[in-house]
């Protein structure tokens, strides 16, 4: 059974396999893509030793109360910063590893969703007009709206490719 198998390859094993037959410009892509993902590694590392540092002495002293609205905005704003971080970094590290050859349309959008839905998260409606919070709302819907066409187009793809029938609806 463990003859089936494979073994776990180390990271960027491909790019050292493929890097002699790369092009200069493919290296220097490698190169950014490896630089930036350490560098995104190191602020999500910030930025969660900064929420712990926040969360912390909260909790031990007792006075984190969740339902204080100012308290929820703040703490799920930090939580929401370092996911969207953790993301970027995945889609930097799926460039470097060489599943993907650029960084996916589909994964810029959801970046942006979840950047917009952290803003939403710690908007102050007190002193934020209908307009602002109008727009925020729309950008929302149109990006939700391109993700799942986006993810639409994956799936008929993905049928296409295996030979199945489009389902209806």
């Amino acid at each position: 059974m463990t003859a089936d198998r494979k073994s776990p390859r180390r990271p960027f094993e491909d790019t050292r396999e493929r890097w002699p037959m790369m092009t200069l410009h493919e290296r220097f892509e490698q190169i950014v893509a490896i630089v930036l993902s350490f560098l995104v590694a190191v602020v999500v590392l910030i930025a969660l030793f900064q929420l712990f540092h926040r969360i912390l002495p909260l909790v031990h002293g007792g006075a984190l109360d969740i339902l204080d609205h100012e308290v929820f905005q703040s703490l799920f704003g930090a939580i929401m910063t370092v996911l969207i971080a953790m993301e970027f970094r995945h889609s930097i590290v799926r460039l470097a590893l060489r599943h993907e050859s650029i960084i996916q349309v589909k994964t810029v959008v959801l970046i942006a969703l979840l950047a917009l839905s952290r803003k939403l998260v710690i908007l102050d409606i007190t002193t934020t007009g209908a307009a602002t919070i109008a727009a925020l709302a729309g950008a929302t819907l149109a990006l939700g709206i391109v993700y799942w066409l986006l993810r639409e187009r994956e799936d008929r793809i993905a049928r296409q490719k295996s030979g199945l029938a489009p389902t209806a609806g």
